[in-house]
């Protein structure tokens, strides 16, 4: 079914908000939260659930920097900074490892950056040994990482293969050169049609295709090429981010002013079709902005309802786990709390060599937070939250769900009205373009949203 949105909806909801990739926003954190408040989580985490373990590594480098990013990235640093970091890397999980229990299976490993396949394939296989080395892997697990297709050819793949490796996402933004020189991005080595050929070939899988709408010099014709060159790639999975211009928060994107951005009505025909393409092309769509084969065990997952999602992204319930951040600015999400790691290369460096930790800030939840995290994270993943079950899993009454998100109806009437909500025996279930106004039903949720704390991109 052909997907229109309602424009005047869609205004209605367009509002600024958290994009809930942690529950509460990591506007939360804070600096009395540190090294030992993170080494006792730790400790605490391997008694509570997910069981399983997931590991996030950061690499800051870049070759040149993308100006309308915000991840936490470096360019310019020479190879001894470089192998520098790697040592540094290493000596943090083997302490931090050391109090996860061995009992525990590791299935998640995901590499993010900057750009971490611009690092060799020697420094890449050194810490993959130490994670092998420290951790449990389970017989099945997912081994990730983030590529910029600048910088990927045939022999990088077949290292990464043989170090373990099984899952690769293509961050290609856009295939057109002119949006590629405004956001200061390299197009790709090999062309990306012939890299997931490849990539299937030699046996990964879950392969994705990253693309960002709302980039100088799009159009929506040139954005529909650029949907139409991604899916003739036939990635097992395709993401539509929308670009969150916030020049106040990343001073660099107001390089991008320059060339002019699309407006949001434009941005929006550009959503509608990315979707009413990949849809055509028999994917199903995941979340706002994902799109998975139907044999992909995210459509699976979202089927019977068990999607789940953390900081790196989308994943299955079964391939989850509690993660541990390491890295630069890299950030822990346990059952009981979040940690995040000093943002820059020096501080983290400095501290982890004198202390083995660099946790420069963190968040301690309680039993009221973890079920509102839920409820917002069901919400968010599966379109759907049903408080008796909620409430079965942390051992308490549905009224007690209902008292920690403060529910109030009129907080969700208008959502109701507008053909967005249903509820039905404690179950709350988003229908019709409710997914695309997501963010903002997620906020009526949120007991900690009046305490007003960050600047948020706006929710469409």
């Amino acid at each position: 079914m052909k997907l229109q949105f309602d424009r005047n909806l869609l205004e209605k909801y367009n509002i600024a908000g958290p994009r809930y990739t942690s529950y509460p926003p990591a506007t939360f954190f804070h600096e009395e939260y540190g090294n030992e408040n993170y080494k006792e989580s730790v400790i605490l985490s391997n008694d509570e659930t997910p069981e399983n373990v997931s590991v996030y590594v950061h690499i800051p480098f870049c070759p040149q920097l993308c100006t309308f990013c915000g991840c936490t990235t470096y360019t310019g640093m020479g190879q001894s900074t470089i192998e520098k970091y790697i040592d540094v890397l290493i000596k943090e999980i083997e302490l931090v490892s050391k109090d996860v229990s061995k009992d525990r299976k590791l299935t998640q490993v995901h590499w993010g950056g900057g750009t971490p396949n611009a690092i060799s394939a020697k420094l890449i296989r050194r810490v993959t040994d130490t994670i092998k080395a420290n951790f449990n892997f389970a017989d099945e697990y997912e081994m990730a990482m983030e590529c910029s297709p600048a910088y990927l050819d045939f022999n990088m793949v077949d290292e990464l293969r043989d170090m373990g490796f099984n899952r690769i996402s293509l961050g290609v933004q856009d295939f057109k050169k002119e949006v590629l020189t405004a956001i200061n991005r390299r197009p790709a080595k090999v062309p990306v049609g012939e890299m997931i050929a490849y990539l299937k070939k030699v046996g990964f899988s879950g392969i994705n295709i990253d693309l960002v709408y709302g980039l100088p010099f799009q159009t929506q014709e040139s954005f529909r090429e650029t949907v139409a060159e991604a899916l003739a790639a036939n990635p097992d999975r395709l993401v539509t981010f929308s670009y969150a211009h916030i020049p106040q928060v990343i001073s660099r994107q107001r390089m991008l002013e320059q060339y002019g951005l699309p407006t949001p009505d434009e941005k929006i025909t550009m959503l509608e079709d990315a979707y009413n393409m990949a849809i055509e092309a028999g994917y199903v769509a995941i979340g706002m902005d994902h799109f998975a084969k139907p044999d992909d065990e995210f459509a699976i997952a979202l089927e019977q309802k068990k999607l789940h999602r953390n900081f790196q992204g989308y994943c299955t319930r079964e391939t989850t786990g509690q993660v541990y951040g390491f890295g630069t600015s890299s950030i822990s999400q346990l059952f009981n709390a979040y940690s995040q790691n000093e943002k820059t290369i020096k501080k983290y460096m400095e501290r982890v060599e004198a202390d083995g930790r660099a946790v420069v800030r963190g968040y301690r939840l309680n039993q009221k937070e973890q079920i509102v995290r839920q409820v917002i994270n069901e919400l968010m993943c599966n379109y759907y939250a049903d408080f008796r079950q909620i409430a079965a899993d942390f051992s308490v009454e549905t009224d007690e769900v209902y008292a920690a998100v403060e529910f109030a109806e009129e907080k969700v009437q208008s959502f109701i009205d507008d053909g967005l909500l249903t509820i039905e025996n404690d179950a709350f279930t988003v229908i019709g373009q409710g997914r695309y106004v997501i963010r903002n039903i997620a906020m009526a949720f949120d007991p900690a949203l009046k305490q007003g704390k960050g600047q948020y991109s706006k929710t469409v």
